[in-house]
């Protein structure tokens, strides 16, 4: 039986979906917010974003379920205790298991069965400079300049296959429900969706799934054979370093975000609200706070925290705790130290709630100020709250990405898209280049946060009412009679 291991960023992440889980239940009892939030996912890019982000949401659960396998007894043992591997893998882990196991010496390239560089090898009783095969791409190859090509192109082909046929089922699967809540018969529900008649664009949503899924059925037939990104300098896969990226982004776009909201929201209402000193007061600290250079403090802090827990190493029993405690309290310095820009905006809007009829009849009847501000002005801010918690997600990442790149980011031990470009700079200035660990990294990051931005944009659309009231209208021509 596995030891369960719940690290500090599992803990919040789990809890995160539970409090997720909860404002969809509030929604789906609301009839204003399910129909804000209908409009939010109106546009056919904000319902593809949210495919593609539900998809690393995925991969970020399966990779936040961590355990240690239990070791084999030794021979002639009779101790009760069980000891267990310092190791800690993820569900996730167990997914990708061949790409886990299956390591090289050094570097190859992707979906290939010779290595990187040449070696000396001995063929034929003389010493030649040649590629050595891989011990585990492409190893089940008797001739492989001979059966390389068609058996990458029938596994690849017959993965594309299955993920098609799986996300037909899906689609579906999401047809039938459709036609339950239409009251219509499924042939009639496919029609709608296909014609895209339906109120949302579904019709987004199922190609965007439909292209995932082919996909991720390519990458699950190709890669118990081959390393389908390659590999990097130590011989580990660049494929499994990427998807474990995944799970670092969205815990400190998530996490760092959320950070902020207690600091922003409580001091942004409560100047507003107030005014007079409290106003000036909160108005020095964040002026100064945004006046230092955010990577300075940043950087500052980080060290701090380092200095820590190179110091105290006896409070974690392996290396993942200590690097996932580490990429927590980053997520905590983030937002202790971004919280400015947001109870700015809660300020202005405070001011100009509080000045308001109703606001002033509550005061006026003797209404306490904490349940004027939790009744009254918290409501009418919680949409900017959540309009800029989408939108820094995505600066969030990319803000990641900078810090491990400067090297006060996230532990090395871990993996994550800055650590790994700042890995390639050096792969990046040889010859021939190293390019395939820089590119998939960029290739994740970039579609991770253009779906982010993407599904922003439908967000405040949704929420902000100057958005809406703003955007230029596509009007129809009226026919002649």
């Amino acid at each position: 039986m596995p030891k369960f291991v719940l690290l500090w960023t599992d803990a919040a992440i789990w809890l995160l979906m539970a409090v997720l889980f909860a404002y969809v239940l509030m929604v789906r009892r609301d009839a204003n917010l399910r129909a804000t939030w209908a409009k939010a996912f109106a546009g056919a890019p904000a319902m593809a974003s949210a495919v593609v982000l539900a998809a690393g949401l995925l991969v970020t659960l399966a990779d936040s379920v961590h355990y240690r396998l239990p070791l084999p007894a030794a021979a002639g043992s009779t101790a009760s205790a069980v000891a267990y591997d310092v190791r800690v893998r993820s569900l996730l882990d167990a997914l990708l298991a061949p790409a886990l196991e299956g390591r090289e010496s050094t570097y190859s390239l992707p979906l290939h069965y010779e290595g990187f560089t040449k070696e000396s090898l001995e063929v034929d009783g003389q010493v030649v400079r040649s590629a050595p095969r891989l011990s585990f791409g492409g190893a089940h190859l008797s001739d492989p300049t001979r059966q390389w090509l068609a058996d990458v192109s029938l596994r690849a082909l017959g993965g594309a296959a299955a993920g098609l046929l799986g996300g037909l089922l899906l689609c579906a699967l999401g047809a039938v429900f459709y036609g339950r809540h239409r009251g219509i018969a499924f042939a009639a529900a496919c029609g709608e969706l296909w014609r895209g008649e339906s109120r949302l664009p579904w019709r987004a949503a199922a190609w965007a799934l439909l292209v995932l899924s082919v996909l991720v059925g390519m990458v699950a037939a190709l890669i118990g054979r081959y390393h389908v990104f390659g590999t990097d300098i130590t011989g580990n896969d660049v494929l499994y370093q990427t998807l474990k990226s995944v799970r670092t982004a969205f815990v400190i776009g998530a996490l760092a975000t959320l950070a902020t909201l207690p600091l922003a929201v409580g001091l942004g209402i409560m100047a507003g609200y107030f005014r007079g000193w409290v106003d000036e007061l909160v108005q020095y600290i964040y002026t100064v706070l945004s006046s230092i250079p955010n990577i300075l403090l940043i950087a500052a802090c980080v060290l701090m925290v380092q200095v820590f827990l190179d110091k105290h190493p006896e409070l974690f029993e392996t290396g993942v705790e200590r690097g996932d405690l580490k990429l927590f309290l980053l997520c905590m310095v983030l937002g202790v130290t971004g919280w400015a820009g947001l109870c700015r905006l809660l300020r202005a809007e405070a001011l100009k709630l509080r000045e308001l009829d109703y606001v002033q009849a509550a005061t006026a009847f003797g209404v306490s100020h904490l349940r004027i501000m939790r009744r009254h002005i918290f409501p009418n801010v919680a949409h900017l709250m959540l309009i800029v918690t989408v939108l820094e997600f995505s600066s969030l990442i990319l803000y990641e990405a900078v810090l491990s790149y400067v090297g006060v980011g996230v532990d090395p031990s871990m993996n994550s898209f800055g650590g790994m470009i700042n890995f390639a700079r050096n792969e990046m200035s040889r010859d021939p280049v190293v390019w395939w660990p820089f590119a998939a990294a960029f290739t994740f990051m970039v579609a991770l946060v253009l779906a982010a931005n993407l599904f922003a944009d439908g967000v405040r659309d949704a929420f902000d009412p100057r958005a809406r009231s703003l955007r230029p209208r596509v009007l129809k021509p009226i026919a002649k009679t």
